[in-house]
């Protein structure tokens, strides 16, 4: 993969930009993501298959239009969409339109059906859906120096060197003070001995943060682009009461998390502050939680079922492993969806699930309704 380092010193938004979406960026690549990391759309069919159950009850509420419309926005090479357009029942697949909306070349091998886009289409009705896209929007990195001053970090893009640039200021330095103040009681880090740990509530030298307010304001102009419907974005996430303290910004390289030097070798990511994104009438939910009442489940099949029909256990269970994979504790179903209707009522806040939900997993609108809670793998 060709470098796009030159050895200048930016911030990292910038450098990111040009890393990642430049003439020789690394998703310019023709691997695609699938070619560095797995994602859930690439860890079984199960998770397209999903999301289409959940077109579907957003087709229902909406009170199946004569087009909906599926967005899959950071579409990569068009996996989930093709995979979500297979998935429809006949019926709803007759009023199906698929867009994926993504920055590279659309692939030779997409479904003609499919419209490949830069940006999401306006005025539609149906689900636009954002798996692991927000994370991949570059924002700034700021640090506290040892005056306790927030400032912008800058990188150096042939090798990721950093060094402090100016304080952080305007929107930027408003957005840190509403959603990731760097003081050491909001964000306290685990295991640190006390002597680091300030207590006048004074910012501690070093502490890190990833300003989100580019990602704020790339989601609130995704979902406008939705006349009614939902919009759900799928990421690993955090929220306020525990920010990391020394933030998340990593980098990924053929499977391997690496260092991010932001030179188009290497993909570049940081966790989403979902809750700064979420707009009046979002709600965050684990992937967890959102599979389980769409009917992904990692229970075991029966026993006899092997005696019977041994193809079909082989089958069904390696599909209860990839459910188990889509929804594991410490893992892929740690990650938060955020669900945020557009121009349909608000569906009434049940419990997702029939017994109490754990503490992790908070209730979750109507159209994802529960499914019984078998036995997990």
């Amino acid at each position: 993969m060709s470098r796009v380092g030159t050895g200048a010193w930016r911030g990292w938004r910038e450098a990111t930009e040009e890393a990642l979406y430049g003439p020789s960026g690394f998703y310019r690549g023709p691997e695609g993501p699938a070619g560095h990391f797995r994602t859930s759309v690439h860890v079984s069919s199960l998770f397209a298959a999903a999301v289409a159950r959940l077109l579907c009850r957003v087709d229902e509420a909406l009170g199946r239009p004569a087009e909906l419309a599926f967005v899959d926005m950071g579409a990569g090479r068009g996996e989930l969409v093709t995979g979500v357009l297979a998935a429809l029942p006949a019926e709803v697949a007759s009023r199906a339109r698929g867009y994926a909306v993504e920055r590279a070349d659309r692939p030779a091998v997409l479904d003609h059906r499919i419209e490949w886009l830069s940006r999401p289409p306006k005025g539609i009705t149906g689900l636009l859906f954002a798996n692991e896209w927000l994370d991949n929007v570059p924002v700034e990195v700021a640090e506290v120096d040892a005056t306790g001053v927030p400032r912008v970090v800058l990188v150096r893009d042939d090798d990721g060197a950093e060094r402090l640039g100016e304080p952080v200021g305007g929107a930027e330095a408003e957005w840190l003070r509403r959603w990731w103040p760097l003081a050491s009681e909001e964000v306290p880090f685990p295991g640190a001995p006390s002597e680091e740990m300030p207590s006048d509530g004074m910012p501690f030298e070093g502490a890190r943060a990833e300003i989100g307010l580019p990602r704020d304001t790339a989601w609130a102009g995704a979902v406008a682009s939705l006349d009614r419907g939902l919009a759900v974005a799928v990421d690993y996430a955090h929220f306020a009461a525990a920010r990391p303290p020394f933030g998340t910004l990593t980098g990924f390289r053929e499977g391997r998390e690496t260092a991010p030097v932001p030179d188009g070798s290497c993909d570049i990511t940081a966790h989403v502050a979902l809750d700064a994104c979420a707009l009046p009438g979002g709600r965050v939910v684990t992937q967890r939680a959102a599979l389980r009442a769409l009917g992904v489940s990692g229970a075991r099949p029966a026993l006899s079922l092997a005696a019977t029909d041994p193809t079909a256990y082989v089958r069904a269970l390696a599909g209860a492993g990839e459910a188990a994979e889509l929804t594991a504790t410490g893992g892929l179903g740690d990650f938060g969806w955020l669900l945020q209707p557009v121009g349909i009522p608000n569906p009434t806040i049940d419990g997702l699930l029939a017994d109490d939900p754990p503490a992790d997993d908070p209730p979750a609108d109507g159209l994802l309704v529960d499914v019984p809670d078998h036995e997990e793998q």
